[in-house]
């Protein structure tokens, strides 16, 4: 069963999103993909949401703040 955040973003997108996030000043390094890399990167959530009932509950920003925060409080920073 295929669970995740619908919500499709590229790569490159997600890693601006974690430097904003942050407030670092990394740069993004780009290298060949895998040849089996995925296409796609949205889940199809219909069978969870049909068997399980089950839908992300915060969005993946929110998430993202949410466990960022949580490292920085878990390693004393």
């Amino acid at each position: 069963m295929n669970i995740g955040n619908p919500s499709e973003i590229t790569l490159k997108e997600f890693a601006e999103e974690i430097i904003a996030l942050t407030g670092t000043n990394q740069k993004i390094v780009y290298h060949p993909l895998p040849k089996d890399d995925p296409k796609q990167r949205q889940p199809d959530i219909t069978k969870a949401k049909q068997i399980l009932g089950w839908e992300p509950k915060v969005d993946r920003k929110e998430g993202l703040k949410i466990t960022y925060e949580y490292f920085k409080q878990a390693l004393g920073k």
